[in-house]
């Protein structure tokens, strides 16, 4: 089977336990202002031209982001690094893009991981089908499950679709016993409000004993030249990086109600 990634990252050490293998699938049905990997949205194999001076003179080129490869040719290419996911408890993360978006790819890949003993983690945002997660499940070792913003409205103003699937479908795979970590990107002037805040507290409360940990993930502005490079629209230019101590201040704030958090990956 085939399916459409646009880059394998090694040695990877936030996107779950050990040193792991981070593949990017291309194509996701959210568009958040903030992602930072643009390249990843569409789901079309894109070329972009590339220029550069040197000496006075402009030189071209074209950069194709995406590629087809066949399950077994990635496989193939994961498999190089064994010896560092059994040295060090790594695997294998999918993200994205949304991994979730090319489902049968996703557990052709999973099950040929799994038949060589690969910790299997999947980074998502959770807008997909029902029975797309029903359909992985029980292969997955770990949930990386991003939750952006509770207010639906706003989450629909800030990533283009309604969170409702997202909410759903993460207290399906937590019904079913699924291993999850929830990941909260906080974003200046976006979601890190007081009532943002409270609202992420008010829904997690009663799932706290079921979610393994909370990761709060920085906001930073270094995607912005890749807007430039890709010739994109980059909707949060002029929003700094936060304070350190204003997601200290949030872990600190989510850890008095019992949550286990982190202020970053893993």
């Amino acid at each position: 089977m085939e399916g459409k990634i646009f880059d394998i990252k090694r040695f990877a050490l936030n996107d779950g336990p050990g040193i792991r293998t981070t593949v990017f699938f291309k194509g996701c049905p959210l568009k958040c202002s903030w992602c930072h990997n643009p390249e990843s949205i569409s789901t079309k194999i894109e070329e972009f031209e590339q220029v550069r001076e040197l000496g006075g003179q402009r030189f071209s080129s074209i950069q194709t982001i995406g590629k087809i490869i066949s399950s077994d040719s990635l496989l193939s290419e994961l498999s190089k690094d064994e010896q560092f996911f059994q040295q060090s408890e790594g695997g294998i993360t999918f993200s994205g893009g949304e991994p979730m978006l090319q489902v049968e790819f996703l557990s052709d890949i999973i099950t040929k991981c799994k038949n060589k003993n690969y910790n299997v983690v999947i980074d998502t945002a959770g807008f997909c089908k029902q029975a797309d997660f029903d359909h992985i499940l029980d292969q997955v070792d770990l949930f990386l499950y991003d939750i952006k913003i509770i207010d639906e409205k706003k989450h629909m103003d800030y990533t283009g679709v309604s969170n409702s699937v997202v909410l759903r479908n993460l207290e399906f795979i937590l019904d079913k016993g699924a291993n999850v970590i929830i990941r909260v990107p906080i974003i200046p002037d976006i979601n890190n409000e007081d009532q943002d805040l409270k609202l992420l507290e008010e829904y997690l409360i009663d799932k706290k004993d079921r979610i393994r940990e909370i990761h709060f993930l920085p906001f930073h502005n270094a995607a912005e030249s890749k807007y430039k490079r890709f010739n994109k629209d980059y909707d949060l230019n002029g929003i700094k990086s936060q304070n350190p101590q204003e997601l200290i201040d949030i872990k600190e704030r989510f850890e008095s109600k019992g949550f286990n958090v982190m202020i970053g990956g893993l």
